[in-house]
């Protein structure tokens, strides 16, 4: 274990508690108040994770989550006091993998933490040897899962483990509609329980990454009412 962990969060108390679990699990924590010290941490050390909060003194949180995003890839969680779907979704939508509302259990954030991580290290993993086929090549969308690496017309695109498994997953299933239940358990293990908005969130800022047009994408498309396809 050992991985580097970036909590940011202004309440104390949080922070140190979240702090304090992390740590006994064997993690290594950097812990911040405000999201000036917390950017600067990141580009300075080693980050594999790092958990945000929405509501920080001196920059908002999904302002901290697109700024992490426009260079980084590692998984980020969302923390806040919110319960409003739209903020949820705006949360995944700029770039976090994850969401969780105040008050949590500080050992379900740690559930959470090495969940992601476990897909993170997978998909960052260099090839093993036991899968037939590690890259498809569709119309110029080229994914390859042994690189972590997938480029349209030759140009690399930025995704997160989340954006990739979700791509991986759909290109695997080219030609058939895949329903967003059958999507969202192996791209997220956990069970269904009506995430569809979660999964319209992640599949809408792939889109945005691959310059998919609104009414006709040229790869992910929607079947309403069923699920996703690439064709």
């Amino acid at each position: 274990m050992g991985e580097n962990i970036l909590i940011v969060d202004d309440e104390k108390e949080i922070a140190d508690l979240l702090e304090v679990c992390l740590k006994n699990d064997g993690y290594t924590v950097y812990k911040f108040y405000n999201g000036t010290e917390a950017f600067q941490a990141i580009e300075e050390s080693e980050i594999h994770l790092a958990i945000l909060d929405i509501m920080l003194p001196d920059i908002d949180g999904m302002q901290l989550c697109r700024k992490i995003r426009e260079k980084y890839y590692f998984p980020i969680i969302m923390l806040t006091a919110r319960v409003a779907d739209s903020d949820k979704i705006m949360g995944l939508t700029v770039g976090a993998d994850d969401y969780m509302v105040k008050p949590f259990n500080p050992l379900e954030v740690v559930a959470r933490v090495k969940t992601h991580l476990r897909r993170y290290q997978k998909y960052n993993l260099m090839g093993n040897g036991k899968e037939d086929k590690n890259e498809y090549d569709i119309r110029g969308l080229v994914i390859n899962r042994t690189k972590h690496k997938c480029s349209l017309y030759g140009k690399e695109l930025s995704l997160t483990p989340i954006e990739f498994s979700i791509l991986w997953y759909l290109c695997e299933h080219q030609g058939k509609v895949v329903p967003s239940e059958e999507l969202f358990e192996p791209v997220w293990k956990a069970k269904y329980l009506n995430n569809n908005k979660t999964v319209m969130a992640h599949v809408g800022r792939l889109r945005e990454k691959l310059r998919e047009p609104a009414k006709n994408p040229k790869f992910i498309k929607t079947v309403w009412g069923v699920g996703y396809e690439i064709e």
